[in-house]
């Protein structure tokens, strides 16, 4: 209940212009890099030491045709330095289709499409990756099929799937050809019943199934979960499936479990921190809070230091 109150709270406009109206609170900070490229690249380099990246210039549900426009402007500014300052072997980019101009009341998935097209251009030009974040479950066949439409030209174009979704473990058996790059997560979208799993028992257990899909398969799997059992079972998995550990990732969000990250590369496994940065932050921290309710203190108290 609490978890679906926080996800309400946060597609509230009114509440969105208050937040987001004072500076960056300290605890925003901690699961968001700034808001500018600068201040994202100096988290960059440092991640970039002993971990992976990928980079999300936050935006989603964008109705502004200009607007979608300014992302894509940002996204290849960001490539065009990861690819100037050396790190572009360490550093690739998630884009979300929303944020691209798919909600876009005229000719949305060609404008997010064409969108997303610049952006895998410059980033095979920098010598890097896209990963095609997945958004809530009604996008989600729309989503996919710009995955295959950008894997034309960009073949190691990534998807994402979240197992919370009932479809999820046939989509990981379409997607696990030779090539192919999915991130699996849990899924952070309030999603109905009829067509999500509604425990964390049962999401679980999806995600055990799908990643054994994964493992099974010819791709690259993108394993993103910061619980250490399902971590230990993808390790499991990889090496029944006789998978070095260049042959897959562990994926973890900026400012979540940072030492069990540091940790885990130092094991010598692939880990890619999820770092997410720029001024519309308010989505993607509703998401963290509702993972985490116990932060809801924390950032209370913050919105009433303000007054």
């Amino acid at each position: 209940m609490l978890r679906t109150a926080v996800l309400a709270a946060g597609r509230s406009p009114l509440f969105r212009r208050v937040v987001e109206s004072g500076p960056v609170d300290p605890l925003v900070g901690r699961f968001v890099a700034g808001t500018t490229d600068d201040q994202a690249m100096a988290v960059i380099r440092r991640l970039a030491t002993d971990r992976l990246v990928t980079v999300d210039h936050l935006g989603e549900d964008t109705t502004d045709k200009a607007r979608a426009e300014v992302i894509v402007a940002a996204y290849l500014r960001l490539l065009a330095r990861l690819a100037d300052e050396g790190l572009a072997h360490r550093a690739e980019v998630s884009v979300k289709l929303s944020a691209l101009g798919q909600r876009l009341p005229a000719d949305g998935d060609k404008i997010a499409l064409d969108s997303a097209r610049q952006i895998c251009a410059a980033a095979g030009a920098a010598g890097t990756t896209v990963t095609v974040d997945m958004e809530d479950h009604t996008t989600t066949d729309r989503t996919l099929q710009t995955v295959r439409d950008l894997r034309v030209d960009f073949p190691w174009t990534g998807a994402v799937l979240q197992s919370q979704l009932r479809r999820t473990e046939g989509d990981c058996r379409d997607l696990a050809g030779p090539g192919s790059r999915v991130r699996l997560c849990k899924g952070a979208y309030d999603e109905p019943a009829s067509v999500a799993f509604r425990t964390t028992h049962e999401v679980d257990r999806s995600y055990v199934r799908c990643l054994r899909v994964l493992m099974a398969g010819e791709g690259l799997p993108m394993v993103a979960t910061h619980d250490p059992r399902l971590i230990a079972i993808a390790r499991e998995l990889a090496g029944r499936a006789g998978r070095e550990p260049r042959d897959y990732e562990l994926q973890m969000l900026y400012g979540v479990r940072p030492r069990a990250q540091t940790e885990l590369a130092a094991q010598g496994l692939r880990m890619r921190v999820y770092l997410p940065y720029g001024t519309e932050w308010f989505g993607y921290f509703m998401r963290r809070l509702g993972e985490r309710p116990a932060n809801l203190v924390f950032f209370g108290r913050a919105l009433l230091s303000r007054s």
